[in-house]
């Protein structure tokens, strides 16, 4: 695969052998927690949200984002500590996420009642205009492979979604340290540049700086990527 310039969704394997059949258990919880969604298609759900924008309960799907860019956010819970800083970073570059035409949806197990009264309390939540989903079931966090099923809450897991409904980009982390959402922008532009020109971005591009046209040259540049790019800029 190396550096391929397209983007195909991945299979699920649910083949399981005759000698797991006693081990389902553990087989469907390791799945669950540790299989990667980059390259699958967003699972397909349904659930109860909050528009901070409107002030309104609405309800969401994963038919609202195709045909778009999306980000899917998961966050452990409302009324905690680092999940608001996350979430008014998010909306702080809310504008410049429209510009690039990526929706954002963020996601907690908590109900739409609590997200209500969660961003109406909260003061760095003033002035909200993201959409929060109310996972109650904990079966959308199950099918991102975020949940934690023992405390019925979720990982800070962040998913970037193409056009296609494909998922080009993951990030999962504990409770304990917050996202960067310079960074998340930064790959959101990284990958709406490499799918419009079939170029691939080499570390911490951004915007002007110099990419890696593969689509074109690709033999010349087999093994003397060197000769193209130095770290010097890679990194300046």
């Amino acid at each position: 695969m190396a550096c391929d310039t397209s983007v195909k969704a991945r299979k699920e394997n649910n083949s399981n052998n005759n000698n797991d059949i006693e081990n389902n258990t553990d087989i469907k919880k390791d799945k669950k927690m540790s299989s990667s969604m980059v390259q699958k298609l967003m699972p397909e759900f349904k659930m109860d949200a909050y528009d901070a924008k409107t002030g309104h309960y609405t309800t969401v799907s994963d038919k609202d984002y195709m045909g778009k860019w999306a980000v899917v956010c998961f966050y452990p819970a409302d009324f905690t500590f680092v999940c608001p800083t996350e979430i008014a970073a998010m909306n702080a570059h809310y504008d410049e996420f429209q510009e690039l035409g990526v929706e954002i949806l963020a996601v907690s197990t908590d109900t739409k009642f609590s997200h209500k009264r969660f961003v109406e309390t909260e003061p760095i939540l003033e002035g909200l205009k993201l959409t929060i989903g109310a996972d109650t079931t904990t079966a959308v966090s199950e099918d991102f492979g975020v949940l934690i099923e023992e405390e019925g809450m979720a990982l800070r897991g962040r998913f970037l979604f193409n056009p296609e409904g494909i998922c080009v980009a993951q990030e999962v982390q504990a409770p304990m340290v917050g996202r960067n959402v310079n960074e998340f922008l930064r790959q959101v532009r990284a990958w709406q540049h490499a799918t419009k020109t079939g170029e691939v971005c080499p570390a911490g591009w951004r915007p002007g700086k110099k990419t890696l046209p593969v689509n074109t040259d690709v033999e010349q540049m087999t093994g003397r990527v060197g000769d193209y790019i130095t770290i010097e800029e890679i990194l300046s």
